[in-house]
C-alpha cells in the first residue's frame, strides 16, 4: 500500500467514528503519518480535555484505523 493510499485508509477510518466523536460534542483532525507508520492526530471540542480521551484513541481510534490499515504502529494524539 503506498503513502498515499495509506492517508486515504486513515481518512476513511477517521470518518467512520467522527460521528461517534461529534456526538459528544468532539472531533478529530488527522495530522501526520510518520515514516514509521505512526498516525498523529489531533482532538477537538470536548474530546480534548475528556478524561478517557486515551481509552478513546486507543480502543477506539487506534482499532479503527488498524482494521483498514494492519500496518499501523500506534495512533497518537498531538497538541
Amino acid at each position: 500500500m503506498t503513502r498515499g493510499q495509506m492517508e486515504s485508509e486513515i481518512l476513511r477510518a477517521l470518518a467512520e467514528i467522527r460521528p461517534f466523536l461529534n456526538n459528544d460534542g468532539g472531533d478529530i483532525s488527522f495530522m501526520e503519518l510518520t515514516d514509521d507508520n505512526v498516525v498523529k492526530v489531533k482532538l477537538h471540542g470536548a474530546c480534548n480535555g475528556c478524561s478517557v480521551n486515551q481509552m478513546t484513541l486507543k480502543s477506539g481510534v487506534e482499532m479503527t484505523i488498524k482494521k483498514y490499515i494492519p500496518e499501523i504502529k500506534e495512533v497518537v494524539q498531538i497538541d
